[in-house]
């Protein structure tokens, strides 16, 4: 009853103002603290995403401090099988270097008075937290883990797959290997289950799966007998995917550097071209997965992959987390021996590419040959590849006197572990001359214009000289010139008579298998220049140079 009394006291009109005016206010208040706290949220979100730096530095893996111990493993020979054995002499087969303790799962960063650093400021790749639940790298319970983000793509294959691409295969066959370029939601478990799986949704299933050996010499039954399997699937059941452990926003690659990688001349056409055609497209925002991760192997070439990618590696078969990405190769993209294929490559590579890129890589000064014309008294330089075992000149310091008077400035050399010191040797030349094998490999370090001169065996050998050396030097800036020795030349008068099939039916030798064919052209046989046949190609090589 008193309120209605006092209700009654009060003119209608500014009642009705008043209600108006305080539900306003109301939901003014009600709307202004929402904003507040939506704010509040958005920020605090932007600083777990996107303090990277900080977080990148908090999130490391201590160096462990146990030794190194090469797994000694029961191989092959590089001669096995391969139709490209001559070139496999130390070092032919590598086995997998285990390291201590068993947790490291990446190449450990080294200590600093601050705690760690990464070497050469290499960026973890590692991308959004994963949800518990679905699996979706957006939420984490604990530490964050944080973006290393890819900032804008750099070909069409970082770009978002249309649908036609989405329903091709998972893999492509090939003659030398089987790649796997996949898109979408892709978790990577390394360890012991050895896999990659495409999750996809209920109205995008697949049923896919594949065994993949990401090792460019799939035709090799020598070799691939003994390279790790990579089992790619799809998977239609988020529930059942494995949960993401880390995400990531770069692509990833998955290879191997088991095999015949110690061999000079394999660790360049079954590894290191293939990975700079596959890789090369992503301006160094890429990641590498390894399988059998030889880190003295990578070390050795470490200008190499730190100028492919800005990420550190990660140990496939070592580490046990699930990493996740959107964009994942398996296989390396390989067309023939030291050779690429431009209308298959994803960028339209060449051969010459690969030889621009690694002399950027080992900041080599020269970008073309001595132009002897326009550098009237000045000598081209002449490298020898002097060969220690098989197939060496016996008679190489009558070789350095003549090429001397034909008016070479001539270097020996065999070469070294220390590729950075030899790369620089080989680019200060302007021909190189060496019997078939791996040390000719160095071509890749000559300038532009300067000549490779191939000296070939006795026994019927130009194939094999034109399959690995021959063909791809044709494909680059480079000059060709080959010399085949006749019987005369060859130490092997020494150890057989001149009416031995050896001679007189090299066909039939051949006829007997690789092994019994390599064992005797290869292995046995040194050579001895006949100077006076030989002196016209220094000439013709000097002739090139003025041109």
């Amino acid at each position: 009853m008193k309120l209605a009394t006092n209700v009654r006291g009060i003119d209608p009109l500014s009642l009705g103002v008043g209600v108006l005016i305080g539900c306003f206010l109301v939901s003014l208040t009600y709307v202004t603290m929402y904003k507040s706290d939506m704010l509040s949220s958005s920020f605090l979100a932007s600083q777990i995403s996107w303090s990277t730096d900080a977080a990148s530095t908090r999130h490391s893996v201590e160096s462990f401090s146990g030794t190194r111990q090469p797994a000694r493993e029961s191989k092959p020979r590089c001669n096995s099988s391969s139709a490209g054995s001559d070139l496999c002499e130390e070092n032919e087969f590598t086995g997998t270097l285990r390291i201590s303790p068993s947790e490291s799962d990446i190449i450990p960063r080294e200590k600093t008075s601050g705690g760690t650093r990464k070497p050469d400021n290499k960026k973890e790749g590692i991308g959004r937290p994963c949800d518990p639940k679905s699996g979706r790298c957006q939420v984490v319970n604990g530490p964050p883990t944080l973006v290393d983000r890819l900032q804008t793509p750099v070909s069409s294959h970082s770009k978002k797959p249309d649908v036609e691409a989405q329903m091709r295969p998972l893999c492509e066959i090939g003659y030398r290997s089987d790649v796997c370029d996949i898109h979408g939601d892709i978790r990577i478990i390394g360890k012991d289950l050895s896999s990659v799986i495409l999750v996809t949704p209920s109205r995008a299933a697949r049923n896919e799966s594949w065994q993949v050996k990401p090792y460019a010499r799939k035709w090799d039954h020598g070799v691939m007998p003994h390279i790790k399997v990579v089992n790619v699937r799809s998977e239609n059941d988020y529930v059942a995917a494995p949960q993401c452990t880390v995400g990531h926003t770069v692509p990833a690659i998955v290879f191997t550097t088991a095999g015949y990688v110690g061999n000079y001349f394999h660790a360049f056409t079954d590894v290191l071209v293939p990975l700079f055609q596959t890789a090369r497209q992503f301006d160094g925002e890429v990641q590498f997965v390894i399988s059998s991760c030889n880190f003295w192997w990578i070390r050795k070439y470490k200008p190499y992959f730190d100028k492919l990618s800005r990420y550190e590696i990660i140990d496939y078969d070592k580490d046990a987390r699930v990493h996740c990405y959107k964009h994942v190769i398996v296989g390396l993209r390989s067309d023939q021996d030291m050779m690429i294929d431009p209308s298959k490559s994803p960028m339209g590579y060449t051969m010459s590419d690969f030889m621009g890129f690694m002399r950027r890589t080992y900041s080599l000064d020269r970008d073309h040959a001595l132009r002897i014309s326009e550098a009237p008294g000045k000598k081209p330089r002449l490298l020898i590849i002097s060969r220690s075992q098989t197939r060496r000149f016996v008679n190489v310091n009558k070789i350095v006197g003549m090429a001397k008077k034909v008016g070479f400035e001539v270097v020996v050399s065999e070469g070294g572990f220390n590729l950075a010191n030899f790369s620089r040797v080989v680019n200060s030349c302007d021909v190189m001359l060496g019997v078939h094998g791996a040390g000719l490999t160095n071509f890749v370090f000559l300038p532009p214009d300067a000549v490779l001169i191939q000296v070939v065996p006795f026994g019927r050998l130009e194939w094999v000289a034109s399959t690995y050396f021959a063909k791809p030097a044709g494909k680059t800036q480079l000059k060709y010139l080959e010399y085949t020795i006749g019987e005369d030349e060859s130490t092997l008068t020494e150890l057989f008579p001149r009416d031995d099939p050896v001679f007189r039916d090299p066909k039939s030798i051949h006829k007997l298998g690789w092994i019994k064919m390599g064992e005797i052209y290869l292995t046995k046989q040194n050579v001895r220049l006949d100077l006076k046949r030989f002196k016209p190609v220094l000439l013709e090589a000097l002739r090139l140079l003025r041109e």
